[in-house]
């Protein structure tokens, strides 16, 4: 039996990331990193030629959150991983941090100030979300990895994607091996397809849910926020 790994605290903060802490998805971060050294009269060609995608990832993930994650980074394939990596800070600062929700930083902090660890768990990709994390000073972050060969991309994650049943499983993995217990922890989301994530825990919160969201959240008892730019 695997050993535990006691934490100074007994209650987890877990904080879903795109649309929760800040107005962006994973396509937004993809758009950004494909773009950002391309010499800009290319720019609108290239964003033009990838448009007529957008609508069938859109169907995609109307059908299957987990498919359009698969599918999606497949755009990767290819491309130099550690090239990609090092702009994620320049990313960081140019895109994301004027998209963060200032109740966000403020409800992280709280949670921190009354000594709770915090958890990003997110289904967008780990190397994104480090200087998101050093912005937040987070604890621990729970996110998918890009397989690598020969320097790049293959286009598949080395693990399933993380959405839905896959997030409570990894953050009860997480409970397990820290010992902790999810009744007195929180979870943070705005999308309908982390119920698992916020079902698992004692005190979930719905953050700009959308109509199905607020439906469960108001029938459950739910607290709920709304976070604006």
């Amino acid at each position: 039996m695997a050993s535990k790994t006691p934490m100074a605290s007994d209650t987890v903060a877990f904080f879903d990331v795109d649309g929760t802490l800040l107005d962006s998805t994973i396509v937004h971060y993809y758009l950004w990193l494909r773009t950002a050294k391309l010499p800009f009269f290319l720019k609108p060609l290239w964003l033009a030629a990838f448009l007529p995608k957008v609508v069938y990832y859109l169907i995609l993930d109307r059908r299957s959150r987990t498919r359009f994650n698969q599918v999606f980074y497949r755009n990767y394939r290819g491309m130099d991983a550690e090239s990609v990596k090092a702009l994620s800070q320049e990313m960081f600062e140019d895109s994301l941090r004027a998209k963060i929700f200032p109740a966000a930083i403020s409800q992280i902090q709280e949670h921190k100030a009354q000594g709770a660890t915090v958890v990003l768990v997110t289904g967008s990709l780990d190397f994104i979300m480090q200087p998101l994390a050093e912005f937040f000073a987070v604890d621990y972050v729970l996110a998918p990895r890009l397989r690598e060969e020969a320097g790049r991309f293959t286009g598949e994650l080395t693990t399933p994607p993380l959405i839905g049943e896959e997030k409570a499983k990894a953050m009860k993995a997480f409970a397990e091996g820290h010992g902790i217990a999810l009744e007195n922890c929180y979870a943070y989301s705005d999308s309908q397809s982390d119920l698992p994530m916020l079902e698992c825990v004692g005190n979930p919160v719905a953050v700009n849910p959308g109509k199905s969201l607020r439906k469960k959240a108001l029938a459950s008892g739910w607290e709920m926020y709304e976070w604006v730019l």
